[in-house]
């Protein structure tokens, strides 16, 4: 039986919010902080061949998703639509068919995805999976 596809799905504000580094970049520019992280779950993608998705909360006026063939996949939810809601509706879709892991800090949102059946790991966490990765 072939391995089903694994998947990292990031709670993108959250963690940069989590992690002092990104913090800062983003007490000067937002934008700073979300390529810093891009780049650092774009390493892992291609060292370890998991699928990552970041959701970031937006402020447009639909759910919008940019991504390269192959590439880490954004989304940016819609104004008024928390990340959450984007990331639950992901883990309750996807949960049965993949592997799915959720890096979020928020209790509530970790509840609720391991109650659709996807692993969750904090934001501290998934720093460690992170840089392990890098060590492999």
């Amino acid at each position: 039986m072939p391995e089903s596809a694994r998947y990292l799905i990031v709670d993108g504000h959250s963690v940069i919010f989590a992690w002092p580094e990104l913090r800062k970049l983003h007490a000067r520019r937002s934008s700073l902080a979300r390529e810093a992280l891009v780049k650092q779950l774009r390493d892992y993608q291609d060292w370890t061949g998991v699928r990552v998705v970041v959701v970031f909360d937006g402020k447009g006026k639909k759910v919008e998703a940019t991504s390269d063939p192959g590439d880490v996949q954004i989304f940016y939810s819609r104004s008024g639509q928390s990340a959450d809601a984007i990331i639950e509706r992901l883990a309750s879709k996807y949960a049965k068919q993949f592997e799915l892991m959720v890096a979020t800090s928020d209790s509530m949102e970790a509840e609720t995805v391991q109650a659709c059946g996807a692993e969750w790991i904090s934001s501290e966490a998934m720093r460690v999976l992170l840089s392990s990765a890098r060590r492999a």
